[in-house]
Protein backbone atom coordinates (compact mmCIF):
# COMPACT_ATOMS: atom_id res chain seq x y z
CA UNK A 1 0.00 0.00 0.00
CA UNK A 2 1.40 3.53 -0.85
CA UNK A 3 2.92 5.88 1.62
CA UNK A 4 0.11 8.37 2.82
CA UNK A 5 -2.72 5.81 2.15
CA UNK A 6 -2.20 3.33 4.44
CA UNK A 7 -5.24 4.44 6.97
CA UNK A 8 -7.61 5.98 4.12
CA UNK A 9 -11.49 5.75 5.04
CA UNK A 10 -10.01 4.09 8.88
CA UNK A 11 -11.58 5.86 11.60
CA UNK A 12 -9.24 7.41 13.95
CA UNK A 13 -9.71 8.48 17.96
CA UNK A 14 -6.32 10.31 19.07
CA UNK A 15 -7.02 11.63 22.46
CA UNK A 16 -4.41 14.59 23.88
CA UNK A 17 -4.81 15.14 20.37
CA UNK A 18 -4.36 19.07 20.74
CA UNK A 19 -0.86 19.68 21.36
CA UNK A 20 2.27 17.29 21.62
CA UNK A 21 2.31 13.75 20.82
CA UNK A 22 -1.31 13.75 20.25
CA UNK A 23 -1.14 16.42 17.47
CA UNK A 24 1.91 14.72 15.66
CA UNK A 25 0.24 11.68 16.05
CA UNK A 26 -3.34 13.35 14.69
CA UNK A 27 -1.63 14.79 11.77
CA UNK A 28 0.23 11.43 10.68
CA UNK A 29 -3.12 9.44 10.48
CA UNK A 30 -4.99 12.11 8.72
CA UNK A 31 -1.81 12.16 6.23
CA UNK A 32 -2.12 8.51 5.87
CA UNK A 33 -6.36 9.33 4.70
CA UNK A 34 -7.73 8.22 7.77
CA UNK A 35 -10.83 10.15 9.08
CA UNK A 36 -9.24 11.47 12.71
CA UNK A 37 -11.50 12.62 15.61
CA UNK A 38 -9.30 15.11 18.11
CA UNK A 39 -10.32 14.40 21.37
CA UNK A 40 -9.21 16.83 23.89
CA UNK A 41 -10.53 18.63 27.46
CA UNK A 42 -9.83 21.64 25.56
CA UNK A 43 -12.36 21.69 22.76
CA UNK A 44 -10.78 25.36 21.50
CA UNK A 45 -7.90 24.23 20.75
CA UNK A 46 -9.08 20.56 19.26
CA UNK A 47 -11.70 22.23 16.79
CA UNK A 48 -9.26 24.48 15.64
CA UNK A 49 -7.12 21.23 14.84
CA UNK A 50 -9.80 19.30 13.53
CA UNK A 51 -10.32 21.95 10.74
CA UNK A 52 -7.21 22.31 9.72
CA UNK A 53 -7.17 18.61 9.31
CA UNK A 54 -10.59 18.02 7.80
CA UNK A 55 -11.52 15.53 10.87
CA UNK A 56 -13.53 16.50 13.91
CA UNK A 57 -13.56 17.44 17.47
CA UNK A 58 -14.84 16.10 20.46
CA UNK A 59 -14.14 17.11 24.39
CA UNK A 60 -12.95 14.45 26.36
CA UNK A 61 -11.76 14.42 29.65
CA UNK A 62 -9.75 11.23 30.75
CA UNK A 63 -9.94 11.77 33.99
CA UNK A 64 -13.88 11.66 33.91
CA UNK A 65 -15.36 8.70 33.87
CA UNK A 66 -18.50 10.26 32.77
CA UNK A 67 -16.81 12.80 30.23
CA UNK A 68 -15.27 9.33 28.60
CA UNK A 69 -18.11 7.49 28.02
CA UNK A 70 -20.13 10.60 26.29
CA UNK A 71 -17.46 10.69 24.00
CA UNK A 72 -17.65 7.17 23.10
CA UNK A 73 -21.06 6.90 22.95
CA UNK A 74 -20.94 10.18 20.73
CA UNK A 75 -18.33 9.15 18.37
CA UNK A 76 -19.90 5.46 18.19
CA UNK A 77 -23.48 6.58 17.44
CA UNK A 78 -22.07 9.49 14.47
CA UNK A 79 -19.61 7.14 12.91
CA UNK A 80 -20.00 3.36 14.48
CA UNK A 81 -16.97 1.76 16.01
CA UNK A 82 -13.16 3.28 15.81
CA UNK A 83 -10.41 1.58 13.50
CA UNK A 84 -7.83 2.53 15.50
CA UNK A 85 -7.28 4.62 19.24
CA UNK A 86 -4.18 6.11 20.39
CA UNK A 87 -4.36 6.75 24.09
CA UNK A 88 -2.19 9.83 24.47
CA UNK A 89 -3.86 12.35 26.43
CA UNK A 90 -1.68 12.56 29.98
CA UNK A 91 0.01 15.24 32.44
CA UNK A 92 2.90 15.51 34.16
CA UNK A 93 4.11 15.58 37.69
CA UNK A 94 6.51 18.08 39.73
CA UNK A 95 9.82 16.19 40.78
CA UNK A 96 8.78 16.51 44.22
CA UNK A 97 10.39 14.18 47.12
CA UNK A 98 8.26 12.10 49.35
CA UNK A 99 6.85 14.26 51.89
CA UNK A 100 6.55 16.95 49.77
CA UNK A 101 4.92 15.91 47.18
CA UNK A 102 0.88 15.79 48.53
CA UNK A 103 -1.05 12.77 47.77
CA UNK A 104 -3.24 15.54 46.36
CA UNK A 105 -1.46 15.28 42.94
CA UNK A 106 -0.33 12.07 43.05
CA UNK A 107 -3.72 10.50 42.62
CA UNK A 108 -4.34 13.54 40.13
CA UNK A 109 -1.24 11.78 37.77
CA UNK A 110 -2.33 8.28 38.51
CA UNK A 111 -6.21 8.88 37.64
CA UNK A 112 -5.70 10.63 34.67
CA UNK A 113 -2.34 9.07 33.39
CA UNK A 114 -3.16 5.29 34.39
CA UNK A 115 -6.97 4.94 34.93
CA UNK A 116 -7.79 7.58 32.12
CA UNK A 117 -5.85 5.23 29.46
CA UNK A 118 -7.80 1.91 31.19
CA UNK A 119 -11.68 4.18 30.95
CA UNK A 120 -10.66 5.07 27.12
CA UNK A 121 -9.43 1.42 26.57
CA UNK A 122 -12.57 -0.10 27.96
CA UNK A 123 -14.73 2.53 26.36
CA UNK A 124 -13.50 2.05 23.05
CA UNK A 125 -11.56 -1.22 22.55
CA UNK A 126 -14.45 -3.43 23.86
CA UNK A 127 -16.31 -2.67 20.95
CA UNK A 128 -13.48 -3.46 18.68
CA UNK A 129 -13.21 -6.68 20.07
CA UNK A 130 -16.92 -7.26 19.59
CA UNK A 131 -16.54 -6.29 16.03
CA UNK A 132 -13.48 -8.67 15.56
CA UNK A 133 -10.68 -6.00 14.67
CA UNK A 134 -8.86 -2.79 15.48
CA UNK A 135 -5.88 -1.47 17.02
CA UNK A 136 -5.24 0.50 20.33
CA UNK A 137 -1.42 2.19 20.86
CA UNK A 138 -1.05 3.93 24.11
CA UNK A 139 1.81 6.42 24.78
CA UNK A 140 3.61 5.46 27.64
CA UNK A 141 7.45 6.95 28.61
CA UNK A 142 10.61 5.71 29.29
CA UNK A 143 9.95 6.97 32.93
CA UNK A 144 7.85 3.51 33.55
CA UNK A 145 10.81 1.55 32.44
CA UNK A 146 13.74 3.15 34.64
CA UNK A 147 14.14 5.08 38.16
CA UNK A 148 13.50 8.99 38.27
CA UNK A 149 12.30 11.36 40.91
CA UNK A 150 8.60 10.84 38.92
CA UNK A 151 6.73 8.86 42.19
CA UNK A 152 3.46 9.19 40.43
CA UNK A 153 4.37 9.95 36.86
CA UNK A 154 6.71 6.60 36.72
CA UNK A 155 4.84 4.18 38.50
CA UNK A 156 1.56 5.52 36.36
CA UNK A 157 3.08 4.92 32.99
CA UNK A 158 4.41 1.49 34.02
CA UNK A 159 1.13 0.53 34.81
CA UNK A 160 0.24 1.85 30.97
CA UNK A 161 2.58 -0.83 29.47
CA UNK A 162 1.65 -3.72 31.39
CA UNK A 163 -2.04 -2.65 30.95
CA UNK A 164 -1.21 -2.65 27.14
CA UNK A 165 0.46 -6.02 27.90
CA UNK A 166 -2.48 -7.00 30.04
CA UNK A 167 -5.50 -5.82 27.14
CA UNK A 168 -2.50 -7.68 24.30
CA UNK A 169 -3.71 -11.02 25.62
CA UNK A 170 -7.32 -10.72 26.30
CA UNK A 171 -8.54 -9.36 23.07
CA UNK A 172 -5.85 -10.85 20.60
CA UNK A 173 -8.14 -13.72 20.63
CA UNK A 174 -10.48 -11.17 18.96
CA UNK A 175 -8.58 -9.74 16.42
CA UNK A 176 -7.04 -6.32 18.87
CA UNK A 177 -4.06 -5.36 18.75
CA UNK A 178 -2.75 -3.14 21.88
CA UNK A 179 0.83 -2.03 22.11
CA UNK A 180 2.72 0.51 23.75
CA UNK A 181 5.30 3.64 22.71
CA UNK A 182 7.63 4.89 25.36
CA UNK A 183 8.87 8.62 24.34
CA UNK A 184 12.25 9.39 25.39
CA UNK A 185 13.05 13.54 26.10
CA UNK A 186 10.67 14.43 23.46
CA UNK A 187 10.36 18.63 22.24
CA UNK A 188 6.80 19.69 23.38
CA UNK A 189 5.56 22.48 24.44
CA UNK A 190 5.34 20.49 28.29
CA UNK A 191 9.60 19.81 27.70
CA UNK A 192 9.97 23.47 26.87
CA UNK A 193 8.55 24.70 29.74
CA UNK A 194 10.23 22.36 31.95
CA UNK A 195 13.52 23.70 30.51
CA UNK A 196 12.41 27.17 30.94
CA UNK A 197 11.87 26.72 34.26
CA UNK A 198 15.15 24.68 34.84
CA UNK A 199 13.45 21.89 35.99
CA UNK A 200 14.83 19.76 32.85
CA UNK A 201 18.56 20.74 31.61
CA UNK A 202 18.84 20.41 27.88
CA UNK A 203 22.58 19.97 27.36
CA UNK A 204 22.19 17.00 30.06
CA UNK A 205 19.56 15.16 28.18
CA UNK A 206 21.39 15.65 25.07
CA UNK A 207 24.35 13.67 26.72
CA UNK A 208 21.94 11.35 27.89
CA UNK A 209 21.32 9.90 24.69
CA UNK A 210 23.28 7.94 22.35
CA UNK A 211 21.92 10.10 18.98
CA UNK A 212 23.10 13.21 20.87
CA UNK A 213 20.37 14.80 20.61
CA UNK A 214 15.92 14.50 21.81
CA UNK A 215 13.06 13.16 20.25
CA UNK A 216 10.75 14.78 18.34
CA UNK A 217 7.11 14.22 18.13
CA UNK A 218 6.92 13.44 14.49
CA UNK A 219 9.90 10.69 15.45
CA UNK A 220 6.95 9.12 18.11
CA UNK A 221 3.73 9.58 15.58
CA UNK A 222 5.87 7.26 12.98
CA UNK A 223 6.04 4.59 15.50
CA UNK A 224 2.41 4.75 16.27
CA UNK A 225 1.46 4.50 13.01
CA UNK A 226 3.62 1.63 12.37
CA UNK A 227 2.44 -0.08 15.51
CA UNK A 228 -1.49 0.72 14.50
CA UNK A 229 -1.10 -0.24 10.47
CA UNK A 230 -1.05 -3.37 8.33
CA UNK A 231 2.40 -3.65 8.59
CA UNK A 232 2.29 -4.16 12.22
CA UNK A 233 -0.12 -6.51 11.90
CA UNK A 234 1.72 -10.00 13.65
CA UNK A 235 2.75 -7.18 16.39
CA UNK A 236 0.55 -7.09 19.66
CA UNK A 237 1.73 -6.27 23.25
CA UNK A 238 4.65 -4.78 22.37
CA UNK A 239 6.56 -1.81 24.08
CA UNK A 240 8.19 0.00 21.60
CA UNK A 241 10.74 2.92 23.17
CA UNK A 242 11.36 5.88 20.96
CA UNK A 243 13.99 7.90 22.96
CA UNK A 244 17.06 8.47 20.61
CA UNK A 245 18.98 6.04 22.71
CA UNK A 246 18.26 7.43 26.35
CA UNK A 247 17.73 4.14 28.01
CA UNK A 248 21.00 2.24 26.57
CA UNK A 249 23.27 5.08 26.94
CA UNK A 250 22.51 6.18 30.75
CA UNK A 251 24.24 2.80 31.87
CA UNK A 252 27.76 3.93 30.28
CA UNK A 253 27.54 7.02 32.95
CA UNK A 254 29.59 4.70 35.76
CA UNK A 255 32.25 3.87 32.69
CA UNK A 256 33.05 7.71 32.39
CA UNK A 257 30.16 7.96 30.08
CA UNK A 258 29.71 7.40 25.91
CA UNK A 259 32.64 7.40 23.81
CA UNK A 260 32.15 10.72 21.34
Amino acid sequence: MMRGMEFMDQLVVVTGAASGIGEACARRFASGGARVVIADRNLEAASRLAAELRGEAVAIDVGDEHSVRRAAATISAQHGTVDVLVNSAGVLQRTLPPGELGLKEWDVVARIDLRGTWLCCESFGVPMAARGSGAIVNIASVAGMRSGPLHSYGPAKAGVIHLGQCLAAEWGPRGVRVNSVSPGFTWTPALEKGIALQVLDEDTMVKSSALGRLVHAEEIAAAVAFLASRAASGITGVNLPVDCGFLVATPWVGYGGLRV
